[in-house]
């Protein structure tokens, strides 16, 4: 089962992954762990990926893929895979169904977990962290006892910079209109699944599981 996972940041997307490879144990390959692995075997391409990231620069698809092509080959895929961060462009997941076309694979589904943009708003905004001791909150799914005060130390809670509404907004409508032309090659290629992730984690588990549970029967 080869398989892509997308979702707006605050989509549970994370949650999702390690619930998918703890029930069909296939490995969870996102770029940085890719890019890290590459770096700590002293491959050529993670060489040319750590000069580009230590310039701060972004790493140029032709090492990204060369990259790519190089995990998927390991054995730990020979039963499946989950991509997780890559492709991020149509060019890259052109690129991506080449190499998998070259090993006589193809992707089996693009799972996207799709969420209200309110609701991501909301999620994504409602961190609360202890001035004092560092406690971290959610205005949604952990709140404290007492508004503005942490539970174990009285502290004042605030909200970081980059969790206010303004820069959350902002870096979701990057997000949105990057994944969009993605969704629209994949729902082309017929490959593209969307789940409702609106719902409880677990409820948005059991759809998926079933989804990737077709691909045995």
């Amino acid at each position: 089962m080869d398989l892509v996972l997308m979702g707006l940041p605050g989509a549970g997307k994370g949650t999702q992954a390690e619930m998918i490879i703890d029930r069909y144990g296939i490995p969870h390959i996102s770029t940085g762990d890719m890019f890290r692995a590459a770096m700590k075997e002293g491959t050529e391409l993670g060489m040319q990926a750590k000069k580009f990231m230590d310039a701060g620069e972004l790493v140029p698809d032709e090492v990204t893929i060369g990259i790519v092509r190089e995990r998927l080959a390991k054995s730990d895929c020979n039963k499946g895979f989950l991509l997780d961060g890559f492709p991020r462009t149509v060019p890259q997941a052109e690129a991506l169904d080449n190499i998998l076309q070259e090993m006589d694979r193809s992707i089996d589904y693009v799972i996207h977990i799709d969420v209200d943009r309110n609701k991501l708003l909301a999620r994504l905004t409602g961190r609360r962290i202890c001035r004092n001791c560092g406690a971290t909150y959610h205005m949604v799914f952990n709140r404290p006892q007492q508004d503005g005060a942490c539970d174990k130390c009285g502290g004042e809670l605030y909200q970081r910079e980059d969790d206010n509404e303004d820069t959350v907004a902002n870096r979701l409508e990057v997000n949105i209109a990057q994944q969009e032309p993605l969704l629209e090659y994949y729902s082309n290629n017929g490959v593209l699944q969307t789940i409702d992730g609106n719902r409880d984690i677990g409820v948005v588990f059991q759809d998926v599981d079933e989804l990737i549970g077709s691909l045995s029967e």
